[in-house]
């Protein structure tokens, strides 16, 4: 899909400066910015690299100023925030922005019309600017003037949750780079790698001239309540002539370029022509999307074969174990990447320790950390999606996960510890899992404000022992289908099953299923939790009861954009996630709307449904905003992390959240699946029309597989 934003949409500063941009190459790195190519956060940046040392991600180059020099006069087209200004006010000369396969920024400078256009390169830390004139709208009998692109590069190197400010540790040397793009290369601090910045052009050349471009402002940062000001460091600048019907090229990597910009350029944009072809349906993009999030853990020698992993959200997530078995079937199971899916499970399992698969995985030399109940569960369901859309892996499943599978279940039943020693969960004499403390948060609601829980769930938690008893039925179908009977389970299958509905149903209404019952009391909060009572493959509530929790989320939680975490009924509902990061954790998971919760209640709903035509359209009607106006908002073709409880449903977080869009594409495949006509109908009717409206380049056809 493209996206097209004219003149006046790109002018309007307020709004345009919310709509993210963002290219990633498959190593964890990536460039991105907005739409009048002003930076609005810290975390954003032309070449943000993914280290393996020092670990994470470095905002190595911040932004480019930016001008062309010609009849005595310099006309700045970049943009910059500073206190009270926008300085330069370069997109006041932008004619419209495009995104889809790359961004590209259309100009006009008086008679010039030129554009600018980004792409990483795969596999590689590279970026390439390619700078090209379209036109020159002269008089016939008047003098083209010289033409110079003056292009002065802004260096942050740091990590990318961090701000710099002028010092007088970073290294102001540079060198030169020679060879058909020449350029300089400079080492601003030890610990990080090289920066090295060439020019391939008719004639340029680099003016080294060190200083500083100070109080550099970041206003969505100052609006989650961080630090939001800082200095960035210019080494120079490069001056190169501009000609008609040419085109210049610029590149950053960590390393030196030998041979041709141009040829690098054509190999890179053509690879994502063919990609983008087979991605002009709603689900195509969506699963083009999805492989962002496929990258690898970077290895210090090799970094293109390091650990395959999934990173949860882009800007300032990592690798997180219970969003990646999450995300994993609809990135890579659902969308025709089984072979990476099975990489990213393969390479979980050697990180398991005491049953326990890592909440956060470790990077460099940094540990894991093991502080999540249900990770480990969520990689038992990857497992069962994995043989629902790959029936081919059963092989893999006996050699590679059942080993693992057995080692979960075996620590969860006899309580799972820390390394330390200390409990984390345990199971009681009736089968059901507990966990934590009044200091913990082991589920996924595991938000924290002034040192304290802000939404408690130790004890019994719905989704956690409605995972414990799919995990067990799981091992237990696998133990009789190896022959292997002394791992069968069946009577604690039962205990858990009777135990599981009185505990947890709550008798109100047509009833519903409580989030967590301790010591006897049952928190009887309307939360989506208990769907997952109803949609995974073994459910420990009768049949009889789905069809009440289902109804009961719909009514109470249900958005155009996912469910709530909350009823809007609850004292404690909070309608709006902004502010502080303080403000923002007491939302959290208080009425907050996560659309990956989309995918649990899609399955809920089919299963439910005596009408799976007229659920799959009411459902696909109230989600066409989230397919629509939400992909021209926050980060442009993806799925941001959360939404504010109330309308208008304002997207917060991560612009781009791995299970958001990974559990999004997966209900589209089995609502396609489930009511083919309904859909097509819905596609072609409603989701193409308004996405035409909102300026949306797309088709209605299906994705192609590929191996990206």
């Amino acid at each position: 899909m493209k996206l097209m934003f004219d003149k006046p949409a790109c002018q309007n500063i307020r709004r345009a400066l919310r709509k993210e941009w963002l290219l990633t190459n498959g190593l964890g790195d990536y460039a991105s910015g907005t739409v009048p190519g002003c930076n609005t956060r810290k975390y954003h940046g032309l070449l943000v690299a993914n280290l393996a040392s020092p670990p994470g991600r470095h905002v190595l180059l911040s932004a480019l100023e930016e001008s062309v020099l010609g009849g005595g006069r310099e006309f700045f087209f970049s943009c910059r925030k500073h206190p009270g200004v926008y300085y330069p006010p370069g997109h006041e000369y932008l004619e419209y922005v495009e995104t889809g396969d790359w961004p590209l920024f259309h100009y006009r400078i008086g008679p010039l019309a030129f554009t600018r256009e980004l792409v990483l390169l795969r596999n590689r830390t590279m970026l390439l600017v390619r700078y090209t004139v379209d036109c020159l709208d002269l008089e016939a009998d008047e003098e083209p003037p010289a033409l110079t692109l003056r292009v002065k590069p802004l260096l942050a190197f740091r990590n990318a949750h961090a701000l710099t400010c002028a010092n007088m540790d970073l290294q102001v040397s540079t060198y030169p780079v020679s060879g058909p793009a020449p350029g300089f290369s400079i080492r601003p601090y030890n610990a990080l790698p090289p920066l090295f910045m060439q020019a391939e052009g008719a004639s340029s050349r680099f003016l080294p001239g060190p200083d500083w471009c100070r109080n550099v402002d970041y206003f969505q940062e100052e609006e989650r309540g961080y630090d939001f000001r800082e200095d960035l460091f210019m080494p120079g600048m490069f001056d190169i002539a501009l000609t008609p019907g040419s085109s210049i090229l610029l590149s950053a990597s960590t390393e030196e370029e030998p041979g041709s910009l141009a040829d690098l350029w054509e190999e890179e944009t053509r690879r994502r022509q063919v990609l983008a072809a087979r991605s002009y349906s709603l689900t195509g993009q969506l699963r083009r999307e999805g492989s962002r999030f496929l990258t690898h853990q970077p290895d210090a020698e090799v970094r293109s074969e390091g650990t395959p992993v999934v990173v949860a959200g882009y800007h300032w997530f990592d690798v997180w174990g219970r969003d990646a078995f999450i995300a994993l079937p609809g990135l890579t199971f659902a969308a025709d990447r089984v072979p990476r899916g099975r990489a990213v499970l393969d390479a979980a399992t050697g990180a398991m320790r005491n049953g326990l698969i890592p909440n956060m995985f470790g990077a460099g030399d940094r540990p894991g950390a093991y502080n999540s109940v249900d990770a480990s569960l969520w990689y038992v369901w990857a497992v069962q999606q994995m043989l629902d859309w790959a029936p081919d892996s059963a092989d893999f499943v006996h050699d590679r996960c059942w080993p693992a599978i057995k080692k979960i279940i075996d620590a969860y039943r006899g309580g799972v510890t820390s390394d330390e020693g200390a409990v984390l969960a345990r199971v009681d004499d009736e089968g059901m899992l507990h966990s934590g403390d009044e200091n913990t948060q082991f589920t996924w609601m595991d938000a924290f404000a002034a040192g304290r829980p802000v939404t408690p769930r130790y004890g019994c938690a719905v989704e956690l022992n409605a995972l414990w008893y799919n995990a067990l039925a799981f091992s237990d179908h696998l133990a009789q289908l190896y022959g292997e009977r002394r791992r069968r389970c069946s009577t604690l299958l039962r205990r858990l099953r009777a135990a599981f509905r009185k505990r947890f149903w709550v008798p109100r209404g047509d009833g519903y299923l409580a989030d967590v019952w301790r010591d006897g009391v049952q928190d009887s909060a309307i939360r989506p939790n208990q769907i997952f009572a109803v949609s995974l493959p073994y459910c420990p509530l009768d049949p009889d009861d789905w069809a009440a929790v289902v109804e009961c989320v719909r009514n109470n939680l249900l958005t155009p954009y996912g469910l709530r975490t909350l009823s809007p009924h609850d004292r404690a509902y909070r309608e709006i996630c902004q502010g502080t990061q303080t403000q923002r954790d007491a939302a959290y998971h208080q009425g907050t709307v996560w659309p990956w919760l989309l995918g649990a209640y899609g399955e809920a709903l089919l299963k439910t449904a005596w009408d799976v035509d007229g659920a799959t359209e009411a459902l696909l009607n109230t989600l066409t905003p989230l397919f629509t106006d939400h992909l021209v908002d926050a980060g442009l073709g993806s799925i941001s992390e959360i939404f504010d409880g109330n309308p208008p449903h304002t997207p917060g977080g991560c612009i781009a959240q791995a299970w958001s869009v990974a559990e999004c594409y997966r209900l589209l495949r089995l609502l396609q699946k489930a009511a083919p006509a309904v859909y097509a109908r819905w596609e072609n009717e409603r989701l193409l029309p308004r996405l035409a409206s909102l300026g949306v380049k797309a088709e209605a056809q299906e994705a192609a597989p590929c191996a990206c």
